[in-house]
């Protein structure tokens, strides 16, 4: 099948990656509203091109925290990417690079930041959660310094994972073979089979659900690299943080309402 758009590949994704690993790629929480309302609110934005525009050279290339990236598209992290391709996050990284934009690295990689650093060069920020154990997180993000990473984009929207009804389903457990890299070493690489969802209880045995402002605070006192909230959905929040974040689509609107 020769592919054409974008959306063709989640089709041919369906086709090839086993259930399990295709419906924790594809499906969100509950009934997935909020997933629906993600799509529905990139529908609605719309093109309305000038004419009569000098079009011959076009440069849509952009900075972010004052690096030169080629357009304003990045890579946003996603987990254990070597459930669908042997080569996992090394190969992101390295189309990544190619595309002269930024990878976000997840936490929960199935490539560690020591072996996504070793693709070459490449501007890459690390999605951070902050785990119970703090000393867990210190250790990561010294590494993510150590590995040339060059800023933190802390994940505050999970306290605890939603009730994503496709995981219970299938009972998600990393499959054989396969471990969150950065966390080998700390024996907290597995996400084992559960009667429920590996992933939920995972999380909920293991990252801070105290998690509150003062943290970034903290975090900002154990490293030097900038450090982006991820994960901000409301303007009020938006508005107390609003010179450290990245914000969404639709709450743009709300936060330029409030202020």
């Amino acid at each position: 099948m020769e592919i054409t758009n974008v959306m063709e590949y989640e089709k041919i994704a369906k086709e090839k990656l086993p259930k399990m690993v295709y419906d924790y790629y594809a499906s969100g929480a509950e009934d997935q509203w909020t997933l629906q309302e993600n799509r529905n609110a990139f529908s609605r934005i719309l093109f309305r091109p000038r004419i009569l525009i000098d079009v011959s050279k076009i440069d849509v290339s952009t900075t972010v925290l004052g690096f030169n990236i080629s357009m304003p598209i990045m890579i946003a992290p996603t987990a254990m990417q070597k459930m669908a391709h042997p080569d996992g996050e090394l190969a992101t990284a390295r189309a990544t690079s190619a595309a002269g934009t930024i990878m976000t690295l997840s936490s929960w990689a199935t490539c560690s930041v020591e072996e996504v650093a070793s693709t070459g060069p490449g501007i890459r920020f690390f999605q951070l959660y902050v785990y119970k154990d703090r000393n867990v997180v210190i250790q990561l993000v010294k590494r993510a310094e150590e590995a040339g990473f060059k800023a933190i984009a802390l994940t505050v929207d999970t306290p605890r994972l939603g009730r994503r009804e496709s995981d219970i389903k299938n009972r998600f457990a990393l499959p054989r073979g396969l471990t969150l890299k950065n966390f080998e070493g700390l024996d907290l690489g597995k996400i084992d089979k559960t009667n429920d969802s590996g992933l939920a209880s995972y999380v909920a045995g293991q990252v801070d659900q105290s998690l509150s402002w003062k943290d970034i605070k903290w975090l900002q006192s154990i490293t030097s690299l900038p450090i982006l909230v991820k994960g901000v959905i409301t303007a009020e929040d938006g508005k107390t943080n609003i010179l450290r974040m990245r914000i969404c689509i639709n709450l743009l609107l709300e936060v330029f309402i409030m202020f």
